[in-house]
C-alpha cells in the first residue's frame, strides 16, 4: 500500500484542487491558508495567545483577519503536554461566551473550534455556526456528528512515524467516507506522541503524506521542538517557526496554524513567489 514512487509523491498542496464547505461558502485550498489560534483559556503554553476580556477577544480576531488570516480557530481547553484538561461543561461556557462575541462582531469569519469532545462540537455548529472541527482526538462519536453535520474536519494523528501515520490516515479516512464525510482535512501532529526527532523526520518527509491526496494542516507555532532545538522559550521561537513553516509549505502544506499570523502570511506569499518563478 505504501510503495510508491518518488515522482508519485512530489504533490504539493498548491497544485491540487480542494475546497473546503464552509457553511454553503467555498473556501478555495489551491493556494495555501493561514490559520489564526485564539485560546479562550487561561492556561494554553503560549501566553499570548490567551484572551479571556471580552476586548482582548475581538481585538485578537480582528488582528487574526487582518493580519491575512482566512480561518479563526478558537480553542477553550487546553490540550498541552502536562496540561489538565477543564470539565466539558467549562469548556463548553467558554467557548458559549467567546462564539457570541466573535459572531457579533464578525458574523462572516470562518471559524474552526478546536475541540476533542463531540457535544461541545455539536453545540459549537448548531447554535454558533462553526465551520470546521478541529480535532486532536478521532473518536467515533466525533466522526459521526461531523458526517452528520456536515462540517469539515481536521482529524490528527498521534501515531510517532510517517509509516504509521499514513496507515492511521488511511483507516480513519475509510471510517469517515464510510459516513459518507466529505471534507476531511489531515493534520499529522506535530507535538503530539513524538520525540523531537521524529518530528523533525516527520518534517523531512511530510510530502509523503500527499499521497491520499487530501490537504494537510501543518501547526509547529512555537512548539517544543522550535524553542527546545534553540534554546529559547516559546515566547522567543517566531523565528524559528517561520522557518518550519516555510519547510512545510515547500513540502506541501494546505494550511498552517500559527500563533503569528503575519508572518505566516508573509511566508506563504514569498513560497508562492518562488514557486511560481521555476
Amino acid at each position: 500500500m505504501l510503495n510508491y514512487s518518488v515522482a508519485e509523491l512530489r504533490i504539493f498542496a498548491n497544485d491540487m484542487h480542494y475546497t473546503l464547505n464552509c457553511n454553503g461558502r467555498l473556501l478555495d485550498l489551491s493556494e495555501p491558508q493561514v490559520m489564526g489560534i485564539i485560546n479562550l483559556t487561561p492556561d494554553s503554553f503560549y501566553a499570548a495567545s490567551r484572551k479571556q476580556a471580552e476586548g482582548e477577544i475581538i481585538a485578537r480576531c480582528h488582528q487574526i483577519l487582518l493580519e491575512g488570516a482566512s480561518i479563526i480557530d478558537v480553542g477553550a481547553c487546553s490540550t498541552r503536554p502536562g496540561g489538565e484538561l477543564v470539565s466539558e461543561e467549562e469548556e463548553a461556557e467558554r467557548l458559549q461566551r467567546g462564539l457570541r462575541l466573535i459572531r457579533r462582531e464578525m458574523p462572516d469569519a470562518i471559524l474552526s473550534i478546536d475541540t476533542f469532545r463531540p457535544e461541545v462540537a455539536r453545540m459549537c455548529i448548531e447554535e454558533f455556526g462553526a465551520d470546521i472541527i478541529n480535532d486532536v482526538d478521532g473518536s467515533d462519536e466525533m466522526f459521526q456528528t461531523v458526517a452528520r453535520l456536515r462540517t469539515p474536519y481536521i482529524y490528527m494523528s498521534r501515531k510517532a512515524t510517517v509509516h504509521d501515520i499514513l496507515l492511521d490516515f488511511a483507516q480513519t479516512v475509510q471510517r469517515l467516507r464510510d459516513l459518507a464525510q466529505k471534507d476531511i482535512i489531515l493534520d499529522p501532529g506535530f507535538g503530539f506522541g513524538k520525540t523531537p526527532e521524529e518530528n523533525f523526520q516527520l518534517l523531512r518527509e511530510l510530502e509523503k503524506l500527499h499521497v491520499l491526496d487530501l490537504p494537510l494542516l501543518v501547526g509547529m507555532s512555537r512548539k517544543r521542538m522550535v524553542w527546545q532545538t534553540l534554546k529559547v522559550t516559546p515566547d522567543n521561537a517566531l523565528n524559528g517557526t517561520t522557518v518550519l513553516n516555510t519547510v512545510a509549505l515547500q513540502k506541501g502544506a494546505s494550511i498552517l496554524r500559527v500563533h503569528d499570523v503575519k508572518e505566516a502570511s508573509e511566508a506563504v506569499k514569498l513560497v508562492l513567489n518562488l514557486k511560481s518563478s521555476t
